[in-house]
């Protein structure tokens, strides 16, 4: 198992050698494709974390999930996992903090937990990979995709809720 990235990097080179690429030149071409995309993306991304820090540092996270808790209730879904349910969408890290603060408070193996672990490993970060995903694409308009996403999440949460309680 050790050896896999060499052998691939290897079979990579040798086929590359076979086709006549030239591997320094498609090398410096790839990086410069990357470079321009990571230029291309930086303003999404500082809007995305712009966004979750307003969130977060002013109190609107927990004011909006206080504000949704009736609903998310409606749908069994604890009300220490709304705020998780809000941030998770936008960052994955914000995410983790709110994880590690209800595995310190209900512990590892409560019910909220364990819903928060299924959520976090069955759920992603829609608006941040939108953002990414729609920065590069020739067609800026998302339609549905966006809303499609987050209605996923929200099912996928509420199946995170059901198996726990079954489980």
């Amino acid at each position: 198992m050790n050896y896999l990235i060499p052998v691939l990097l290897l079979a990579t080179f040798l086929y590359a050698l076979i086709r006549r690429v030239s591997l320094f030149d498609s090398f410096t071409e790839g990086t410069r494709e990357a470079l321009q995309l990571t230029v291309s993306v930086l303003p999404y991304l500082a809007a995305i974390f712009l966004a979750i820090g307003l969130l977060r540092e002013s109190g609107l996270g927990k004011s909006l999930a206080d504000l949704l808790n009736p609903v998310f209730s409606l749908l069994q879904i604890p009300k220490e996992l709304t705020e998780l349910l809000i941030l998770r969408p936008l960052s994955g890290s914000g995410s983790l903090v709110i994880l590690e603060d209800i595995y310190s408070t209900y512990g590892v193996d409560s019910y909220p937990a364990r819903v928060a672990s299924v959520m976090m490993s069955g759920t992603d970060t829609v608006l941040y990979i939108a953002a990414v995903y729609f920065s590069t694409a020739k067609d800026k308009k998302t339609g549905l995709a966006i809303p499609i996403s987050l209605l996923s999440a929200l099912i996928g949460t509420v199946a995170a809720c059901l198996l726990c309680r079954v489980l």
